[in-house]
């Protein structure tokens, strides 16, 4: 690992011995310590407990003596067990001797980090290693007070491996890769994988995650953000989910990046764009400021870096008291003394009010490198239900700007279209009226869209099925409507765009 330290790994399992990480993952599957297996074992709640950092339920679901159970305790929920049972199914002599179990007194076992059973998007058996108690990473109130803490999968991990764009690519770059959850699903369509993290312990961990997880190593490089790239380094995909929380200072390495505001993610956006090879992609999550007087989607806007196009989501807006609180709950200052969390709460407010911030917005971002003259930037807001993994639809996305920037109005006119599989058609109006107030275009699938079309539109979009161009399905509707057709073609393109746009209509062909 490139510019490692020693420094606070002696309590870590030795991620040079692939050998032993290769026969604990060969006892793990042996005895369906799995995605699957945990949810046949413990339900469905019990499971689903689990997710919200509570354990009582699956303590109870394990209560008796097969390996399943034995390695559930003793893996993710940190409970001692007996050596000799261990020894049954696990390679425990050479588990201890490489840091995987220490002894805990008597004749018991216990794990030095937490391991989880992670499902792959094909099916794949990954497990994801994390400091004890961090196998439900994300604001659940951890309560880790140690600054280089390194969490496992939570919302935000699964969020940003569900919307990255899944192509086979040549280099991918994890920036912040945390217990390398971003590193293992690039692993499986990267040639090379590089993942970085100032907190040398992250590093360590996603070695140890990788290995037990049979994927290939990475390169790992200790430092801040772009530091650890090499000049003239440049990636196909670059992914982050960085320690992006705004607050009145660095506490944890995992959530607060040491700058002020949000200028942490607006570097790391700035800087990516110099960093990405031609049409490659990066992709983000970040928080950014709702300041007074200030339109916050002109602030997102003013990041994204020349000679790349952008889509920048919205998915939530929090206001300063819930934004506190939800990091201070994220921490456990909730269950400590209550005049020092106070003062930690004024902390916050204070330097929120210091920069005229109201609010807190969440969301993605997503840069694609680009030659057009003329990159497109949309930022919009988007809190409503979505389907993931979006990956598919944010490169489609991306491809419908490409087709919408190379054909004019005309071009549209001459264009054949189809419309998207998942898109119905819903007439919304009184019961008994002969017309519709309006017609509706609603997607099933992806970001879920939804969009008013005007009789024109709805006709239009109803029968595109690649047969016909546009102007002609636009001259049978001027004839049906008595309209004229050069007024219909002239007022619909603007129409089309948009429908293209939105991905309710796809060009055939």
């Amino acid at each position: 690992m490139e510019g490692v330290t020693d420094s606070g790994l002696a309590n870590l399992p030795a991620s040079d011995r692939p050998d032993v990480a290769a026969r604990l993952r060969t006892a793990l599957l042996g005895a369906s310590f799995t995605a699957d297996g945990l949810l046949e074992l413990l339900g469905a709640p019990a499971y689903a407990a689990l997710a919200r950092s509570e354990t009582v339920p699956a303590l109870r679901a394990t209560r008796g003596d097969t390996p399943l159970e034995t390695l559930v305790r003793l893996f993710l929920l940190q409970q001692p067990v007996p050596h000799a049972r261990a020894a049954d199914f696990l390679p425990a002599g050479d588990l201890l001797e490489a840091g995987w179990l220490t002894r805990a007194g008597g004749d018991e076992v216990a794990a030095t980090v937490d391991v989880r059973p992670y499902g792959g998007p094909d099916g794949e058996d990954w497990f994801i290693v994390s400091d004890l108690g961090c196998a439900v990473g994300g604001a659940g109130g951890i309560g880790q007070r140690n600054e280089e803490v390194v969490l496992g999968v939570g919302g935000a991990s699964t969020t940003l491996a569900g919307i990255t764009v899944r192509a086979p690519v040549s280099a991918a770059l994890d920036l912040g890769t945390g217990s390398g959850i971003q590193a293992l699903h690039a692993a499986r369509h990267a040639t090379r994988v590089t993942a970085t993290d100032l907190n040398p312990r992250a590093l360590h961990i996603t070695a140890l995650t990788l290995a037990l997880s049979g994927a290939p190593a990475a390169d790992l490089r200790e430092g801040s953000l772009f530091e650890p790239v090499r000049d003239g380094e440049t990636y196909d995909l670059i992914v982050s989910n960085p320690p992006f929380v705004i607050s009145p200072g660095a506490r944890l390495t995992y959530r607060d990046g040491g700058m002020s505001g949000d200028d942490l993610c607006r570097s790391l956006v700035q800087q990516a764009g110099e960093r990405l090879t031609e049409g490659g992609f990066a992709q983000f999550l970040a928080n950014w400021q709702h300041v007074a007087g200030e339109d916050w989607q002109d602030r997102v806007r003013s990041w994204v870096p020349r000679g790349c196009d952008a889509w920048i989501v919205q998915r939530e807006v929090q206001d300063v008291n819930q934004y506190a609180e939800l990091w201070l709950r994220d921490s456990g200052d909730h269950r400590g003394d209550p005049a020092e969390y106070q003062a930690r709460y004024d902390a916050w407010l204070d330097e929120f009010e210091a920069r005229k911030v109201k609010g807190v917005g969440f969301g993605w971002i997503t840069l694609r490198k680009t030659g057009a003259a003329v990159p497109s930037v949309t930022v919009e807001e988007w809190p409503h239900s979505i389907e993931q993994p979006l990956g598919d639809t944010i490169r489609a996305h991306f491809d419908r700007l490409d087709y919408l920037r190379d054909h004019d109005d005309a071009d549209l006119l001459e264009g054949h279209f189809r419309l998207a599989v998942e898109v119905v058609q819903e007439q919304v109006g009184l019961p008994g009226a002969e017309d519709p107030e309006h017609v509706v275009l609603r997607q099933h699938r992806g970001m879920r869209r939804a969009t008013k079309v005007d009789t024109v539109g709805a006709g239009f979009a109803g029968v595109c099925d690649g047969t016909l161009s546009a102007g002609r399905i636009l001259d049978a509707i001027a004839q049906l409507m008595g309209e004229d057709p050069v007024l219909l073609r002239d007022r619909t393109p603007a129409q089309i765009r948009l429908l293209v746009e939105q991905g309710f209509l796809e060009p055939a062909g």
